[in-house]
């Protein structure tokens, strides 16, 4: 690759990686990393871990350890930006002993690893642990909490059922840390209400929200409608989900298993015949993970 008869350095080639995968294109970032080694630029810890969320991304998990060892090879693994992009890839793919001893072997941590690690254990149901590094971060480190982070810890509690913690850290962001909820917090407590059957608080929240609520916060509310038969709430989720995503069929369907379990076959009939008239159909599932 020349730009006018000028061969680019590791910067440009490290930016072009980085470039390609900050817009998910990532055979494109893992072919331009192979041109560059063919071209005998040697990648700098910049590099890597501009690569590495690659692999996270599409959980390749054996592209992922080809990368470390490289990483390993040239000596830039220790790089505290190298080390917090490892941890992201290896909790991503599901590996959390391998995140979790890379974490503990590194000297000191920025935001993105501590994140990168909590979210990691909530992510794979370990939300003891996910809320004790939370709270070690807090004590060791509270400089360092952002609104991820709460978005990470917030998550492991609505795993593990935890209402008032989750409560408690809610208003904890926003009192003691002046980060205002973004709709990713609210998606987190009306899950977590939901779950535990608190669906009126859940909407009240929601129609509290100083913006308006996504397609996450909507369907968060009409799964928990629907594991609790209430078929007022579901509607009215199912309605804004309609205007969100007026081409899926998805939330449609749940709505009509609610209508099922309550034997209210005419409204069954009713969305059937509309899904069938706007031509809705739900799409197959599919997954882009490789694991080695």
């Amino acid at each position: 690759m020349r730009v006018d008869g000028i061969e680019p350095d590791v910067v440009s080639w490290t930016s072009v990686i980085s470039g390609f995968v900050k817009n998910f294109q990532n055979s494109k970032a893992f072919h331009t990393f192979k041109q560059m080694l063919d071209r005998g630029i040697l990648p700098t810890s910049a590099t890597i871990s501009s690569l590495l969320p690659a692999c996270a991304a599409v959980t390749n998990l054996r592209c992922g350890k080809e990368i470390h060892a490289y990483a390993l090879v040239i000596g830039v693994e220790a790089d505290v930006y190298v080390r917090s992009a490892l941890v992201d890839m290896y909790a991503k793919c599901g590996f959390i002993y391998e995140a979790k001893t890379l974490f503990c072997r590194m000297s000191e941590w920025n935001t993105v690893t501590w994140n990168s690690m909590i979210f990691g254990y909530a992510n794979h149901g370990y939300c003891t642990e996910a809320i004790e590094l939370f709270n070690k971060m807090k004590t060791e480190d509270s400089m360092k909490l952002d609104y991820l982070t709460f978005v990470a810890v917030l998550t492991a509690c609505c795993h593990a059922g935890m209402i008032e913690l989750g409560k408690s850290l809610f208003r904890l962001m926003q009192e003691e840390h002046g980060i205002m909820p973004r709709l990713e917090h609210y998606a987190c407590m009306v899950d977590l209400l939901g779950r535990a059957g608190n669906l009126t608080e859940a909407y009240d929240m929601i129609k509290a929200m100083p913006m308006e609520a996504d397609l996450f916060v909507w369907g968060a509310l009409l799964g928990a409608s629907r594991n609790y038969g209430n078929i007022e709430l579901a509607e009215v989720a199912a309605k804004h989900l309609s205007k969100l995503e007026p081409e899926s069929a998805g939330n449609n369907l749940l709505l009509s298993g609610l209508y099922a379990d309550a034997g209210n076959w005419i409204n069954v009939a009713r969305l059937k015949k509309m899904m069938k008239k706007k031509k809705l159909r739900k799409l197959p599932g599919c997954s882009w993970t490789e694991a080695a």
